[in-house]
């Protein structure tokens, strides 16, 4: 969303903001402080490991790494089990007898170059136009793209929404602001380049009728990336890596845990809420840098439950190093808020929820910090080995974890990527371990960035597509059993949508 150049010392001014946008501050990243659990468990861990290597050092270097060794071990296992776990699909939900009114939110921030392209999309969404309320949330000062909304061609239901001045600015502070004049029971936000798939929507309501607990709160879609036009070789790269890495997250990963019945960390867009549980838990922390990786765990925090749907959205990849590298970098600094602020009472959590933080969470960020120390340490191993004229002198155990945990991520992204309908050849596999080593680059910029500038948003940019084709339906496609009250229904063509544009 919004750069926010550097960080807030003034820790009155974070309390007094984080109290109007979002969650309670002990509860959001704005309080930067450890909590007396924190400090606690540093202390002790720090103490203990500092007399046991004082002591018995050789027998605690061994037993740290035997001990990682074991973990690492069990992560393979548990990415393996999401494997197996999503390959069941859940039954299709029935429509319900009334659609709920829908809020559709998209925040932007210098999009004008691809905001037409967004509403376009948007006007193809099946579902009856008089339940629809769309919102373009865009900041005061981007004169750009509040002139290139309203000159937009846009449904009667799209309207544009300006977030006033203030602070943080970032993308959560801007959805929030939206949420107070959302009048939907239902609501989803997709960004700037989403192509979501038409009955989306639909899929999502009907979901929703049929929670007999009324618990459920969120719904995750699947974001698939579709492959860039005129992409050079090292952008190929990290647009086939980046694809696949999504597939095995979206279509293994996050089913599998909601099959099991745990939260997850949401993906940044196309998220749909039930807008009670959104507001009874104060919407998205507008300090945190991926909102939606917090609010997972804070829906689940408070007694709410997370699920999946189908129907997916299109996204395009980040591209080039310049663009994927300070993508990661929040996503990473992100994880490390969220970690920090939902490890402060972890026990809220239960220890079903602080199983999932730290297998997904945790292991993402601890993954990200050796992926590099790996790979060099396996690379020298062989050189050294080569010009010794002898075997690799590599531990059993230390074998096991490589082979076991790339064998996991292999097949996560293979499988995830069958689903997704999206290539992983052997030469992406050949070629994984490389992309593996730059998420350590990104891990350690995020560290810094954290210390340095903590609540800095890298916004992403955006290109318009070069031909810019809405998610498409076969013809004749509809929900199952559609609302006879007025539904959209689109051809292949979508000539039908055409109707309800302004």
């Amino acid at each position: 969303m919004v750069v926010q150049r550097g960080g807030f010392s003034d820790l009155d001014d974070r309390r007094r903001d984080a109290a109007r946008y979002g969650p309670p501050f002990e509860q959001s990243a704005a309080m930067q402080d450890l909590a007396p659990v924190q400090h606690l468990a540093v202390a002790a861990l720090a103490g203990g490991f500092g007399l046991a290597l004082w002591f018995q050092p050789q027998m605690t270097a061994y037993g740290l790494v035997t001990a990682a060794a074991f973990a690492f071990l069990a992560m393979a296992t548990w990415r393996i089990a999401l494997i197996i776990v999503s390959a069941t699909p859940a039954p299709e939900p029935e429509a319900p007898a009334r659609w709920p009114r829908y809020t559709i939110l998209a925040a932007l921030h210098d999009e004008a170059d691809i905001v037409e392209q967004l509403v376009g999309r948007l006007s193809q969404i099946d579902y009856p136009p008089d339940r629809l309320q769309g919102l373009l949330v865009l900041e005061a000062h981007d004169h750009d793209t509040i002139s290139a909304a309203l000159a937009a061609p846009r449904p009667d239901w799209l309207e544009v929404l300006v977030t006033p001045p203030g602070r943080p600015q970032t993308k959560p502070r801007a959805l929030n602001h939206a949420l107070t004049h959302a009048t939907g029971e239902l609501l989803t936000v997709y960004d700037a380049e989403d192509d979501p798939d038409p009955l989306q929507l639909r899929e999502a309501a009907a979901r929703f009728a049929g929670d007999q607990g009324d618990r459920l709160a969120c719904l995750q879609a699947p974001l698939r990336i579709r492959s860039r036009q005129g992409a050079d070789r090292g952008s190929r790269f990290l647009d086939r890596q980046f694809a696949a890495e999504y597939a095995g997250l979206f279509e293994t990963a996050l089913p599998g845990m909601a099959r099991l019945g745990l939260p997850f960390p949401l993906g940044g867009t196309s998220n749909h809420f039930r807008i009670e549980a959104l507001r009874a838990v104060g919407g998205w922390d507008a300090w945190n840098v991926t909102e939606d990786a917090d609010l997972g765990f804070r829906l689940w925090r408070f007694g709410w439950t997370l699920g999946v749907i189908s129907r997916p959205t299109w996204e395009t990849p980040p591209g080039e190093l310049a663009h994927w590298l300070p993508q990661r970098t929040r996503w990473l600094k992100g994880y490390l808020q969220t970690w920090g602020v939902h490890t402060r009472q972890p026990w809220r959590l239960g220890w079903r929820g602080a199983a999932a933080l730290t297998m997904t969470v945790g292991a993402g960020l601890v993954s990200a910090a050796i992926h590099g120390l790996t790979l060099a340490w396996a690379a020298a191993a062989v050189l050294v080995s080569a010009f010794a004229g002898l075997p690799p002198d590599t531990p059993v155990l230390a074998l096991c974890v490589l082979v076991l945990g790339a064998a996991a991520a292999w097949l996560s992204c293979a499988i995830g990527a069958r689903r997704a309908g999206k290539p992983y050849s052997a030469t992406d596999m050949l070629k994984a371990p490389a992309y593996w080593a730059l998420l350590s680059l990104a891990f350690v910029h995020a560290v810094w960035r954290l210390i340095r500038e903590p609540f800095t948003w890298d916004k992403t940019p955006h290109r318009r597509e070069a031909a810019a084709q809405p998610a498409a339906v076969s013809e004749g496609e509809t929900y199952d059993a559609l609302d006879v009250t007025a539904p959209l229904r689109l051809s292949a063509g979508h000539a039908a949508a055409s109707e309800s544009v302004a």
